[in-house]
C-alpha cells in the first residue's frame, strides 16, 4: 500500500486520487481536506481512499436525504438512489406513523424518513451486528434497532401496525456479485449485497410475511432493478397486496410498493 507524508496539498491530493482512478476527484479531495482533523490523518485517509476503500468508508459518513449518515467500515453504504424511496415512503406514511426498516444497514432509510415525519414509532433491524451498531448511532432516540434477521427480532406487539415498511433488501443476483466494483464487492457485507439466483430471494422472504405485519392501509416499499420490477410486482401482488411500480430516471430508481387493502 502506497503512503503519502504529511502535508498534503489539495493539488497533491487531487493528483494522488485521480492517479488511483477517482474520477470526482476534486469533490473527493474538498471532502478529505474539510473532514481530516491533522495533516496525518489526511495522509491517512487519503492511502485508504487510493487503495480502494469506498470514499464514505473512509470519511466516516455519507450524505443521505441532506443528513449525514455515519457509516462504519464493512457497513453498507446507502446509495443516493434509495432516496427515491424514501421520498414515496414520506408521502405514504399517515400523522404518527409507525415505521419497520427492514435490512437496515446504517439505518440510514428509517432515520431519513423519522427526520421528515412530524411524529413517528421507528423500528429496524439487521442481521449484521456491525450494522446494527452503527444504526443505533444513526437512530438514536428517533427509534430502535434489533438484531436478528428481518422480522424475526420485532416485538410481535408490532403485528397488523405497521404503516410503512421499509425493505431494501439485497436484489444483485448471486452470479453478478462478482461483477460489481470493487469497492462493493470487497468493502461491503456480501448479506448486504447477494439476492439469490434471480435476486429476488429476501424480497419474496419479506412478502410473504408483510402482511401480517402490515396496518390496513399499510404499505411496503421495495427497492429492486429496472429488469427485476415486473417480476417483484407480480409478487407482491400474489401476496394479496396491491402493488405498483414507481420509477426515477433523474436517480436510476425503481421501487415496488404493495399496499394492504383497508
Amino acid at each position: 500500500m502506497q503512503e503519502f507524508a504529511p502535508p498534503l496539498t489539495f493539488a497533491s491530493l487531487v493528483a494522488v486520487l485521480r492517479a488511483a482512478g477517482c474520477v470526482f476527484a476534486e469533490d473527493e479531495a474538498e471532502l478529505l481536506l474539510s473532514t481530516a482533523d491533522d495533516p496525518a490523518e489526511l495522509a491517512a485517509m487519503a492511502e485508504r481512499r487510493a487503495a480502494g476503500h469506498p470514499l464514505e468508508h473512509v470519511l466516516g459518513w455519507a450524505e443521505f436525504c441532506g443528513l449525514r449518515i455515519a457509516v462504519d467500515p464493512g457497513v453498507f453504504v446507502p446509495r443516493r438512489r434509495t432516496e427515491f424511496l424514501v421520498r414515496q415512503a414520506a408521502e405514504l406514511a399517515p400523522d404518527a406513523a409507525v415505521v419497520v426498516d427492514l435490512c437496515c444497514g446504517s439505518g440510514a432509510l428509517g432515520t431519513a424518513l423519522a427526520s421528515s415525519l412530524r411524529d413517528v414509532e421507528l423500528h429496524a433491524t439487521d442481521v449484521e451486528p456491525a450494522a446494527v451498531r452503527c444504526a443505533r448511532r444513526n437512530v438514536g432516540g428517533r427509534g430502535t434497532v434489533y438484531e436478528g434477521d428481518l422480522f424475526a427480532p420485532l416485538p410481535a406487539s408490532l403485528r397488523g401496525r405497521v404503516d410503512v415498511l421499509l425493505a431494501n433488501v439485497p436484489y444483485v443476483p448471486t452470479e453478478d456479485v462478482g461483477l460489481l466494483p470493487a469497492e462493493a464487492r470487497v468493502h461491503e457485507p456480501r448479506v448486504a449485497l447477494d439476492g439469490g439466483g434471480d435476486g429476488l430471494d429476501v424480497m419474496r422472504r419479506v412478502v410473504a410475511e408483510a402482511t401480517a405485519w402490515l396496518a390496513p392501509g399499510g404499505s411496503l416499499l421495495v427497492e429492486t432493478s429496472e429488469r427485476q420490477a415486473a417480476r417483484a410486482e407480480e409478487t407482491v401482488g400474489g401476496s394479496g397486496l396491491i402493488p405498483r411500480v414507481v420509477v426515477s430516471d433523474e436517480l436510476y430508481a425503481t421501487v415496488v410498493i404493495g399496499t394492504r387493502a383497508r
